[in-house]
């Protein structure tokens, strides 16, 4: 074959050669997931100047890249299916326990410290826990003392969750004295609902 033919066989493919057209964006997609309890709140999507409100459990919607939205449904098999890798890396939820103690005492009450044990054990089965332990009083005695002592319980569990091996730079403590009460009361008035300290883990 001659270089005249070659160049034209050449320029004839060049000519005739259609690239493949790119990829279409992927549409957004917005999926509302229920709480640990099977609750929702809400979520408004916007786009294009339209509006879609998810309410629902599994309520979804996507939107196109020319800002149309379509409204989907899932369910927790589809959801897993499509987004459990990122399901399984999220961190656990956060909890929240109370314990409390016995009168003017950083000393748990014989029902809390039943309870603190199994707390301890949630808490230790977490990889790398953040903890905050606020402690609380009643209303008996002086507010400078209920301060003192609203710490001294915050640092009494804080002492307990350390024995139990857990890192204590991961802990902090609080104390809110006679501030916060559960249940509110006059002065001077005891109440086991306010000598208590608050425990949250995320």
């Amino acid at each position: 074959m001659t270089s005249a033919l070659i160049v034209a066989a050449l320029l004839a493919i060049v000519l005739n050669h259609q690239p493949d057209p790119p990829p279409a964006p992927p549409a957004d997609r917005v999926v509302l997931l229920p709480d640990a309890k099977g609750g929702t709140g809400a979520v408004v999507v916007r786009a294009g100047g339209g509006e879609r409100v998810l309410a629902e459990a599994y309520a979804a919607a996507e939107v196109s890249p020319d800002g149309r939205i379509t409204e989907r449904r899932e369910t927790a098999e589809s959801v897993r299916a499509r987004y459990g890798a990122l399901l399984d890396a999220q961190p656990p939820r956060p909890v929240a326990w109370t314990v409390y103690f016995e009168t003017a005492t950083q000393r748990l009450t014989a029902e809390s410290r039943t309870v603190f044990g199994r707390i301890k054990e949630e808490i230790a089965r977490r990889p790398a826990p953040e903890i905050s332990v606020v402690g609380h009083t009643d209303r008996v005695g002086r507010v400078e003392d209920n301060d003192a002592l609203s710490k001294r319980r915050a640092d009494a569990v804080k002492s307990q969750l350390v024995e139990a091996g857990l890192d204590p730079a991961r802990i902090d403590t609080a104390g809110r004295g006679e501030r916060e009460p559960l249940v509110s009361t006059a002065d001077e008035v005891a109440e086991p609902r306010n000598r208590r300290a608050e425990i949250s883990v995320r």
